[in-house]
């Protein structure tokens, strides 16, 4: 279906990717990993068409074989209602009969032509497929949680979520026989992760996707490809991701095993050297030039301990060069270093009758809990349900449509927002985060690099971060800070799986109080001590996680 041969892709002088192999056939669905920057999305790209690899070769089977790509940034056109954009997924009809009737006259006079024959093929296959799945956009984009919006309705009136969730939904109604997802599960609730996981998991065709989310990429990968940051290289396993980090944890320690013991033989080698070197004896020479001892001499005896110690220098140089097993690299993966804070009262935040809305749109109500110190509490329910407008209600970004929101003695809040609008695009890594904190520049380089920004990336322009570099540095700056109740809105969207558990682990150490807004299963188990279901306007507090 899909082989990628030997691709190669650079940028300037920097390489992204180094003899990338591998293939995708139907029925399987492989999960893309590798930390942040590694070249996922290029390579999707270039599989996609959009770029092109510097040297190798991308080749389906068969030639017309049809792809559907899905990006991280919305990809619509000016203009364009949902109707509208579902219609050009799906393939119009009308349209394709007129070009089908053209190409058919073209090959009536000139039948030995490839290319019209290719093209005939391909068209012919979209309106078969086309037929097939005659009207599956609507019912695709209600899975997605758009079935509210009228198909009239403008694309460009729907949110940064909402527009993501429409493309997922363009590429599946597009019947496709190779998917090609970025990141589809980010913006996608746990009702709407549970049905693509069912989805992909009855698909026939074969997927690559890149997912940060290590519960979807367990259930539905059949085979894990991971680009190494190092040498820019694939490498390919069975299974998925739990399989995958089993075999990475054996090999590593078999890799330990080996460098320890190539180590120890190395030191053996030099004090057996050092032995001989010493065991050797030198003569000196007598008066006389006619001596012919006169410019000394080694005895038989010591001559041959010197060529047994030549022998072993050059085991060892062996050892150090062509046959040196490297001492393994640490795993990529964000390290948070929260600093000490200040201590808070024991209750952070009390909503008293809480009504939670935009002017007569009423999104929650009659809400009375109170949040106490140290709680980690992971917020969930549907997309559009209300869990960004409580966030943004407590932290006084929009007033309350009734009731009260009061915070504790000594509560320090920092509010991550999903889109990190918070940061200057014209700044740079370095220069927002002093201006949060107090930092001379190396202390200040030396707390990014916790966070994975190092070398000149600390220059780069915050407009021309990923999403997941400025969901880095907005959690850096709050930590700078020393806030002492975080606030997180779908803050691991655009982080990497081990970073994603990194970031579990970190809030669990972090000794002030949480409210994130989570859908990864995993992270929810790992570090939420309650949990806050939103549905119909009501609020359900669970106080243990044992769901998934």
């Amino acid at each position: 279906m899909l082989v990628v041969n030997q691709v190669s892709k650079s940028f300037g002088s920097e390489t992204i990717l180094r003899s990338v192999s591998f293939a995708v056939n139907a029925g399987e669905r492989l999960a893309l990993i590798g930390p942040n920057g590694c070249g996922k999305s290029t390579l999707l790209s270039m599989i996609a068409g959009r770029l092109k690899p510097d040297s190798g070769h991308i080749g389906f089977s068969p030639a017309n074989l049809r792809t559907a790509y899905l990006t991280q940034g919305a990809d619509f056109l000016e203009g364009e209602t949902i109707g509208r954009y579902l219609d050009r997924c799906e393939g119009n009809p009308a349209e394709a009969g007129k070009r089908l009737e053209t190409l058919s006259r073209q090959l009536a006079k000139t039948p030995h032509r490839k290319d019209l024959q290719e093209e005939y093929d391909r068209v012919l296959s979209q309106m078969e497929a086309a037929a097939e799945r005659s009207h599956q956009g609507v019912a695709v984009v209600a899975n997605m949680g758009l079935g509210h919006f009228p198909l009239e309705n403008p694309v460009a009136h729907l949110s940064g979520g909402q527009k993501t969730r429409l493309s997922l939904a363009g590429v599946l109604v597009a019947s496709p026989h190779l998917l090609l997802l970025d990141e589809p599960t980010n913006h996608l609730d746990l009702a709407m992760l549970n049905w693509l996981e069912e989805w992909l998991l009855s698909f026939r065709g074969g997927v690559l996707y890149v997912s940060h989310d290590r519960a979807f990429v367990d259930r539905t990968a059949t085979g894990i490809l991971e680009i190494d940051l190092q040498t820019k290289s694939s490498s390919q396993y069975a299974g998925n991701y739990t399989d995958y980090l089993e075999e990475k944890v054996a090999a590593r320690e078999k890799q330990w095993q080996e460098f320890a013991d190539q180590q120890e033989e190395i030191s053996r080698l030099k004090k057996a050297i050092s032995r001989r070197q010493k065991e050797a004896t030198y003569k000196p020479g007598g008066k006389a030039d006619s001596d012919k001892f006169a410019k000394g001499f080694y005895s038989a005896r010591s001559i041959g301990t010197i060529k047994r110690a030549k022998a072993l220098e050059k085991r060892i140089d062996f050892l150090s060069n062509e046959g040196k097993v490297d001492r393994p690299q640490q795993s990529w993966q964000m390290k948070i270093d929260f600093q000490e804070i200040p201590v808070s009262g024991s209750d952070v935040v009390m909503l008293e009758d809480l009504a939670v809305g935009y002017g007569e749109q009423v999104l929650l109500d009659h809400l009375d809990v109170t949040i106490r110190q140290g709680e980690r509490i992971a917020l969930v329910g549907e997309n559009g349900i209300g869990k960004t407008s409580l966030l943004r209600t407590i932290a006084g970004e929009i007033p309350p449509l009734g009731g009260k929101v009061r915070l504790g003695a000594n509560v320090h809040v920092g509010y991550m927002a999903q889109e990190q609008e918070e940061l200057d695009p014209s700044s740079t890594p370095l220069r927002t985060l002093r201006g949060h904190a107090p930092f001379s520049e190396t202390d200040a380089r030396t707390f990014l690099s916790y966070f994975l920004f190092t070398g000149d990336e600390v220059f780069i322009p915050v407009g021309k971060l990923s999403f997941g570099e400025r969901a880095r540095l907005s959690l850096a700056c709050w930590v700078a800070r020393g806030v002492n109740f975080l606030m997180l809105d779908e803050p691991i969207n655009h982080l990497d799986i081990p970073s994603r558990t990194r970031f579990e682990q970190a809030m669990t150490a972090f000794e002030g109080t949480v409210l994130a807004v989570v859908h990864d299963r995993d992270v929810i188990d790992g570090f939420a001590t309650q949990m806050w279901e939103i549905n119909d306007q009501s609020l359900t507090v669970e106080d243990t996680i044992s769901r998934f």
